[in-house]
C-alpha cells in the first residue's frame, strides 16, 4: 500500500473512534487499525462523508505501510500492559524519527519508562480530556515528550483541539511523562470539583428538601455567574432530565455509588509522596470509596436511625461557599503541579496549563481564565494568595464556614467542603499545633525537635520528666 495517510490511529473504542473522526474532519487523511478487523471496517463504513479520508487496514504491517514518513501513530488502547504490548508490536516495523503517541490515561511513570526504552523511535505522552464529545469536536490535550516529537504532531493537534478565543487548547508541557502527569492532576481536580458539587446537591436535596427540578434551576442560574463551567452546566442538565418510562427525575433513579478509574487515587498518592497537601482530592476519593460501601452505610443508618436534620441556608450562601471551595481545591492542584515540575525537572508552565484547560476538558470553566492570568503574573504564588483570589476568598469564606458548620450540626456529610475550609484555616495559621505532635514523638521515640529559641538547630532531644 502506498504512503497515503498523514497519521495513523490504533484502537477504535469510543475515544479512539471519535478522535479519528475529528482528525478526518479537520482535513487529514488517517489510517486506522483495530485488533478486531470487523470494527475497523464498520467504523469506516459508518464514517459517511469522512470515509474518503479514512484508510482502514487489516494488519499492523499494512497499517504502518499506509503511513507517510516520518510515521505518526496515535495509540488509543487501554492503559497499562496493552500499551506496552502495542509498542512492542510496532517498534520492529518503524524507523528512526517515527513518533508513537500514547493518548490514553497512562501512569506518567510508565510513560517515562517507555520514552527511555524507545530507541530511535520517539514517544509522545498525550493526556486527552473532554470525554467522547471532546474527542470528536475538540478536546484539551496535554503533551509530554521531546520538542521534536511534539513539533511533528503539533499541526494536527492544534487543528483538532478545543479552541478558546481562537487559541488551541493543547500545549507541550515538558519531557517524557509531563503530559500524562498533568492529565492525572487534572483528573484529581475533577474528582474534587465533582464532589464539591455533589455535597451542595446533597444539602439542597436532604437538608432543604428541594426536588430535582428546583435543583436544576439553581445550578442553571449559577452557571450564568462566577461558577460558569461544564460541570455546573451538566449538573443542571442531568437534574432536569426525566425518565420517559416513569416520569420521575432520572437523577432520583440512580444508585448512589460512584465509580472511579484510579487517576484520582494516583493523584492523592503522588501528592503524599511529594508532601504536597491535597485535602480536597483526598476527601473526594474517600467519598467515592464510601459510596461503594452500601452495606456499611445501610447498617449505619439502622444503628443511628435519627438521620440528618433540616438546614436553613439560602442559595446565595451555597453559591458563595462553592466558589470559595473551588478556588481552594484548584489552588491545591496547581501547587502540586508546581512541586512536581520542580522535582522532576519539567519546569511545568502553570499559566499554559490553566489556559489549555479553559475549553475542551471536563473541568473547563470561566474561572480558569482568571487563574491563568494570576499564574502568569506570579507563577510561584499559590492561587489562594494571588491578589484577585485572596480578595475573593476574604468575601466568600464566611459562607463556606457557615455551610460547613450548619451541615455538621445537621449531620449532613460535606467532607470536601470541610477539607477545603480546614486547609484554608491551616495555611493562614502561622503557628499551628504540630509542636504537640513533635513533643509526643520526642517523648516516646526520641525523634528530636526544633526549638523556637534556637533557630537553625534541629534534632534536639528535650529533658522530659518521666511518667509516674
Amino acid at each position: 500500500m502506498d504512503d497515503t495517510a498523514e497519521i495513523g490511529l490504533i484502537g477504535l473504542g469510543t475515544m479512539g473512534a471519535n478522535l479519528a473522526l475529528n482528525i478526518a474532519d479537520t482535513g487529514h487523511r488517517i489510517a486506522v487499525f483495530n485488533r478486531t478487523t470487523a470494527r475497523t471496517h464498520r467504523f469506516a463504513a459508518d464514517a459517511g462523508a469522512l470515509a474518503a479520508r479514512i484508510v482502514p487496514t487489516d494488519t499492523l504491517k499494512a497499517f504502518v505501510s499506509s503511513l507517510a514518513r516520518p510515521r505518526r501513530i496515535i495509540l488509543m488502547v487501554p492503559a497499562g500492559q496493552p500499551v506496552d504490548d502495542q509498542i512492542a508490536a510496532l517498534l520492529p516495523l518503524l524507523d528512526a524519527g517515527d513518533v508513537i503517541v500514547d493518548g490514553g490515561n497512562s501512569d506518567w511513570r510508565d510513560t517515562r519508562r517507555r520514552a527511555a526504552d524507545m530507541g530511535a523511535v520517539q514517544l509522545l505522552g498525550l493526556g486527552v480530556s473532554g470525554g467522547a464529545e471532546g474527542a470528536r469536536h475538540g478536546p484539551s490535550m496535554m503533551a509530554g515528550g521531546s520538542a521534536e516529537a511534539y513539533a511533528a504532531l503539533e499541526p494536527i493537534l492544534s487543528g483538532i483541539a478545543a479552541q478558546y478565543q481562537g487559541a488551541p487548547c493543547v500545549a507541550h508541557l515538558g519531557p517524557d511523562g509531563a503530559g500524562h502527569y498533568v492529565k492525572m492532576v487534572h483528573n484529581g481536580i475533577e474528582y474534587a470539583d465533582m464532589q464539591l458539587i455533589a455535597e451542595i446537591y446533597g444539602l439542597l436535596r436532604d437538608g432543604m428538601g428541594q426536588g430535582a427540578d428546583r435543583i436544576a434551576q439553581i445550578f442553571a442560574d449559577w452557571n450564568d455567574g462566577p461558577l460558569s463551567s461544564y460541570l455546573i452546566q451538566i449538573t443542571a442538565h442531568v437534574a432536569a432530565a426525566t425518565d420517559p418510562e416513569t416520569g420521575q427525575p432520572l437523577l432520583d433513579l440512580i444508585v448512589d455509588r460512584a465509580g472511579q478509574k484510579g487517576t484520582g487515587r494516583w493523584t492523592v498518592i503522588d501528592a503524599q509522596t511529594r508532601a504536597a497537601p491535597l485535602p480536597a482530592v483526598e476527601a473526594a476519593v474517600t467519598a467515592r470509596v464510601l459510596s461503594g460501601a452500601a452495606d456499611l452505610r445501610a447498617q449505619g443508618a439502622s444503628v443511628f436511625a435519627d438521620g440528618p436534620g433540616a438546614v436553613a441556608l439560602d442559595t446565595d450562601t451555597l453559591e458563595a461557599a462553592l466558589i470559595a471551595a473551588k478556588v481552594l481545591a484548584y489552588s491545591q492542584g496547581f501547587s502540586l503541579l508546581g512541586v512536581a515540575g520542580a522535582e522532576e525537572d519539567w519546569a511545568l508552565p502553570l499559566p499554559d496549563i490553566a489556559r489549555i484547560w479553559r475549553a475542551g476538558c471536563i473541568i473547563r470553566s470561566a474561572m480558569l481564565d482568571d487563574m491563568a492570568g494570576a499564574l502568569q503574573a506570579s507563577p510561584e504564588t499559590p492561587l489562594a494568595f494571588a491578589p484577585s483570589f485572596a480578595g475573593l476568598l476574604r468575601t466568600h469564606i464566611p459562607a463556606l464556614r457557615s455551610v460547613v458548620a450548619v451541615a455538621a450540626t445537621a449531620g449532613l456529610p460535606v467532607p470536601a467542603l470541610a477539607a477545603t475550609l480546614a486547609y484554608f484555616d491551616s495555611i493562614r495559621q502561622a503557628r499551628g499545633t504540630a509542636n504537640m505532635i513533635q513533643a509526643q514523638r520526642d517523648f516516646f521515640g526520641a525523634h528530636g525537635v526544633e526549638r523556637t529559641d534556637r533557630p537553625g538547630a534541629s534534632g534536639l532531644n528535650l529533658p522530659w520528666p518521666p511518667l509516674v
